[in-house]
């Protein structure tokens, strides 16, 4: 039986009668002073790293334009798409949080840049990613789950590419800059945010078309190599990192545990994800920076489901799972929790 994942269906009425939206959710319970010490927030590690994101897209991207066009300009830009179109992904996600600096113009400016980059709405995202945290993968609550069953995993493989998310990026810019909402997206996004909203597309279509217009007058498709592309032909590593997160575990529950996954990373994987592989902590303590998760982890894991070991096994998990879930969509994969720790159920 498909399930109705839409914001204003039936089943989203149901979640509300059945106590699942902004439910209490189980979290391992950590010392006062030590979860104090770990939602510390501070500047050093996301300045240290921003420059460094800023700076290989700067050397990557440079590389890319000065070696155009060729094998060699081709290979940079394959590494300034994973910059550009996966890693903002991770920033605009943390940036959002408002955990990434201590300093909240610093948390401002990297979050709309990094929106920009991945083609998301700075206003209707922020709103729709804190749907995402107070109701996780409850069905017809949450706006953000990406393996709905049953999968429709050629979508999935095209967004690999951006296939599809780029063109209804575009779709929703056109929409927004017209002065409207889509229906889902009026049923968490306030009135008094909606005009933010219309600006930034107007604002959006007006710099894409000037890239087009500089790729038409250039004869060249350069510009929207540096501007645009990457968010297609980089796509793939946010992809990746993206499906690890709920795929093929337990909807409408309220234990992250039981919805999410953390997955040990590769250092690289880790920067361009900005440590968000620690999945299963973030969602139980949203406010933990990201330079923190380790720390969170070693904190809690015993009582946490042992973490996938690697990206490969972590696919090696779920992909079965999804393929099966494509003529059953009632399987899924039943997590085996820890023996009880301490633990408290506090409000998400």
């Amino acid at each position: 039986m498909n399930r109705d994942y839409s914001l204003i269906g039936e089943e989203s009425r149901r979640a509300v009668e059945r106590g699942l939206s902004q439910a209490q959710w189980y979290r391992t319970e950590v010392p006062r002073k030590r979860m104090k010490e770990l939602m510390g927030r501070r500047n050093g590690p996301a300045i240290r790293d921003t420059l460094l994101w800023f700076g290989l897209l700067v050397l990557f991207g440079g590389l890319g334009v000065y070696l155009w066009f060729s094998v060699w300009s081709l290979l940079a830009f394959a590494v300034y798409g994973v910059l550009y179109g996966s890693a903002s992904d991770a920033r605009w996600h943390e940036c959002g949080h408002g955990t990434a600096f201590r300093t909240r113009w610093m948390n401002v400016v990297v979050y709309y840049l990094a929106c920009f980059m991945i083609m998301r709405d700075p206003t209707v995202w922020r709103w729709s990613h804190a749907r995402h945290h107070t109701d996780t993968i409850i069905v017809g609550r949450d706006p953000e789950i990406v393996a709905k069953r049953p999968p429709a995993l050629w979508h999935i493989a095209a967004d690999f590419l951006g296939l599809f998310a780029v063109p209804q990026a575009f779709k929703h810019m056109f929409i927004h800059a017209a002065g409207r909402l889509l229906p889902e997206e009026a049923t968490f996004v306030p009135d008094t945010e909606r005009p933010r909203t219309y600006w930034t597309a107007r604002v959006w279509l007006l710099i894409y078309a000037a890239v087009v217009a500089a790729c038409v007058v250039s004869g060249s498709i350069l510009p929207a190599m540096v501007i645009g592309l990457p968010r297609m032909y980089g796509a793939w590593h946010h992809i990746v990192t993206g499906l690890t997160q709920h795929s093929g575990l337990a909807d409408d529950v309220t234990d992250h545990r039981l919805n999410s996954r953390t997955v040990y990373m590769n250092p690289l994987s880790r920067f361009v994800y900005w440590n968000m592989n620690y999945h299963v902590e973030h969602h139980m303590f949203p406010m933990v920076p990201f330079h923190s998760l380790p720390a969170l982890h070693a904190e809690i894991k015993d009582d946490l489901p042992v973490p996938a070991p690697s990206i490969v096994s972590a696919f090696a998990e779920f992909m079965p799972v999804l393929l099966r879930q494509r003529k059953d969509s009632q399987h899924f994969i039943d997590r085996r929790l820890p023996d009880p720790v301490s633990s408290v159920s506090v409000s998400s």
